[in-house]
């Protein structure tokens, strides 16, 4: 096996281990491989290995490498979305974890119309309300959502949120509870495509089982997996 599959079978061993701590369903959360700025090799021993979610942060460098990966794979886009590069985001990607305004949610909206497709979508929200990051606050979250609804090319499948940065994992389970309980009062007013089924994307390399246990259904984890970026 390569590093690649020994770590990727060592990170799914540590979800799985999180769920059963509280009783989830490791079946139900999705891993998101974050592959930015690593090459199509490393893409391919993951895929080679199982994984076929794999998440990017720059369209430019996503681009060419989604175009050489077998089509059956998954692509979330993770970075901060330009609206003037919307049209290629909803051409290529399967869902966006990243929107966090009116203006980008109708612009993806036209294009994925362009194109033919319904595209996933999650509300990033600024749980930690850093000024340096992107996202909605939670209290302005139901607002946003509600412009977001009627857009018929969109499907709000739940919400993406990054904490503060700690080197400590349980710093951050508090802000993955807060996202979890306004989760589920946003789907409360009905504000989600399924109702059955609400995603919530958190949780990194550092607090993946953290946000397991405290009720992620997407972790995205990429230095764990491929090692540091250079």
């Amino acid at each position: 096996m390569t590093n690649i599959a020994n770590n990727l079978a060592e990170i799914r061993r540590r979800i799985s281990l999180a769920a059963q701590r509280v009783e989830r369903d490791p079946g139900k959360i999705t891993l998101v491989a974050v592959s930015k700025k690593k090459p199509l090799a490393d893409i391919m021993a993951a895929h080679d290995a199982g994984q076929q979610v794999f998440g990017e942060n720059y369209l430019q460098d996503a681009r060419d490498k989604i175009k050489q990966c077998p089509e059956k794979l998954s692509w979330h886009f993770i970075g901060h979305v330009q609206s003037n590069k919307a049209r290629q985001v909803a051409e290529l990607f399967t869902m966006v974890e990243t929107v966090d305004r009116l203006k980008l949610a109708k612009a993806l909206d036209k294009h994925a119309g362009q194109f033919g497709r319904c595209l996933d979508v999650l509300v990033q929200v600024n749980i930690g309300r850093e000024l340096q990051k992107s996202g909605v606050l939670p209290e302005n979250a139901a607002e946003l959502l509600s412009g977001i609804n009627p857009l018929p090319n969109l499907r709000v499948r739940g919400i993406m949120v990054m904490p503060p940065y700690s080197v400590n994992p349980e710093d951050s389970r508090a802000f993955f509870r807060q996202a979890r309980e306004l989760a589920y009062e946003l789907k409360d007013s009905g504000f989600f495509a399924n109702l059955q089924q609400i995603e919530l994307s958190m949780g990194m390399s550092g607090d993946f089982e953290v946000a397991v246990e405290e009720g992620a259904t997407m972790v995205r984890v990429g230095t764990a997996l491929f090692g540091k970026r250079v």
